[in-house]
C-alpha cells in the first residue's frame, strides 16, 4: 500500500485532523530504535513484540518503497542508557519498562507513550539453595541485587510496599541481570529480583524461586510501552502512523495462541535461552492478555500507579499525569483500520 492510499483510509484522516498542524518535515532516512538487549547469547533479544517484528522484517517491508532504513539498537544497559541516548538525540523510539520510560519523562524528556507492548509481566524472587528465604519479610537485612533504573526496581518496590517494606530494610546492591544472576549463582548475594532467567538457575540447581507477581496477585509485574519522541512524533505524524499499524501485523501473530510453540523457539534462538526455561516461564500465559496494545483505562491506570509509587518511592522527584503523556490517537488508527480490513475479508 502507498503511503497515499494509507492516508486516504478515513481512521488515519481521522487521526490527522486531530493532530495539531506541523511545519512540513523532510522524509526521515532512517527510523532508529532502541531496545534493552536481553540476550546471554551473541545475538540481539528484546522478546515479545520486538523480536516479531525483526524476524518478520516488518518495519523494513512497510517503509522499503519509501527507502526509509529501519535502525535497531541493543543496549546491554537497558532502560538508562537508551534514556541517555533518547535525550542525545539517537533514538526515534524505545521499547521499554516502565520504570525507565517514567524516569525519563520525569527527567524532562519529550516522549509520548504511543502503544503497551506488554502487560502484567511476571518476576521472580531468586534466593541462594538452601536458604531460610521464603518469603519477602525474611529479606531483611539481606544482600539483594536490583538493576536500578530499570522495570525490575519498581516492580520489587512494589512488591516490598505490598508486604509493609521498603528497600532501606535491606542491603540493595545495583547489578545489571547477567551480573545479578552471576552473583546469586557465586552465593556473593543473598536474592535478587528478576524476569525468566531465573529459572535457568533454578533448574541448574543454583538458585530457588519461592515466589512471584503471581503469588502477590499481580502486585508488581511489569508493563511496558513503546515511546516515541516528541521531535520524531510531531515532525512526522505520517510515519508513526504507519509504523502503529505495521506493528499490529507483529501484535496480531503474537497474540494468536496458535503461534506459541513458534514464539517460544524464536525468541529462544535469538536470546540463547532453553526453550524448556521460555516455556516454564509462560506457563498458563495468556498471550493475547500479555501481549494487548490498547491504551486502555486499565492499562493506563496501572501506569499511573506506578508513576505514583515511582514518586513515592524517590525513584523520580516529582510524579506527573500519564493522561498527559499518553498519546493513543495513533494506534487507535491502527486499531480501527485492522478492524475494517477484517470486516472486508468477510
Amino acid at each position: 500500500m502507498t503511503v497515499f492510499a494509507l492516508l486516504a483510509t478515513p481512521a488515519l484522516l481521522g487521526l490527522l485532523a486531530y493532530l495539531p498542524s506541523a511545519q512540513a518535515a523532510e522524509q526521515p532516512q532512517t527510523i532508529r530504535i532502541a531496545v534493552p538487549d536481553l540476550s546471554a547469547g551473541s545475538q540481539h533479544s528484546g522478546g515479545g513484540v520486538v523480536d516479531v517484528l525483526r524476524s518478520q522484517q516488518i518495519f523494513e517491508q512497510e517503509f522499503a518503497a519509501d527507502g526509509i532504513k529501519v535502525q535497531w539498537t541493543f543496549f546491554k544497559g537497558a532502560g538508562p542508557v537508551i534514556n541517555e541516548a533518547l535525550a542525545n538525540g539517537q533514538v526515534d523510539f524505545a521499547y521499554l519498562g516502565d520504570l525507565a520510560a517514567i524516569i525519563g519523562k520525569a527527567n524532562g524528556l519529550d516522549t509520548r507513550v504511543l502503544s503497551a507492548s506488554a502487560r502484567n509481566v511476571r518476576l521472580y524472587l531468586g534466593v541462594v539453595p538452601g536458604s531460610a528465604i521464603k518469603t519477602l519479610a525474611d529479606l531483611k537485612g539481606k544482600r539483594v541485587a536490583i538493576f536500578r533504573g530499570t522495570a525490575n526496581q519498581l516492580s520489587f518496590a512494589a512488591a516490598l510496599a505490598s508486604q509493609g517494606l521498603k528497600e532501606r530494610d535491606l542491603q540493595v546492591i545495583n547489578l545489571d541481570f547477567n551480573a545479578a544472576s552471576a552473583a546469586l549463582a557465586a552465593k556473593q548475594i543473598d536474592a535478587t529480583w528478576g524476569a525468566g532467567n531465573l529459572i535457568a538457575l533454578q533448574q541448574r540447581g543454583l538458585a530457588e524461586l519461592p515466589l512471584n507477581t503471581d503469588d502477590l496477585k499481580g502486585v508488581g509485574s511489569v508493563q511496558a510501552v513503546l515511546l516515541g519522541t516528541g521531535a520524531f512524533v510531531d515532525q512526522h505524524p505520517d510515519i508513526t502512523a504507519r509504523l502503529l499499524k505495521a506493528q499490529q501485523k507483529a501484535v496480531q501473530w503474537l497474540r494468536n495462541e496458535a503461534n506459541k510453540q513458534a514464539y517460544v523457539e524464536l525468541v529462544s534462538g535469538l536470546a540463547s535461552y532453553p526453550q524448556v526455561l521460555i516455556q516454564s516461564d509462560l506457563d498458563n500465559a495468556s498471550f493475547s492478555a500479555i501481549f494487548d496494545p490498547r491504551l486502555d483505562p486499565a492499562f493506563l491506570a496501572r501506569l499511573q500507579a506506578s508513576v505514583d509509587l515511582a514518586a513515592e518511592q524517590r525513584l523520580i522527584r516529582k510524579g506527573f499525569q500519564v493522561s498527559t503523556w499518553s498519546q493513543p490517537q495513533f494506534l487507535d488508527a491502527a486499531l480501527q483500520a485492522q478492524a475494517a480490513e477484517v470486516q472486508a475479508q468477510r
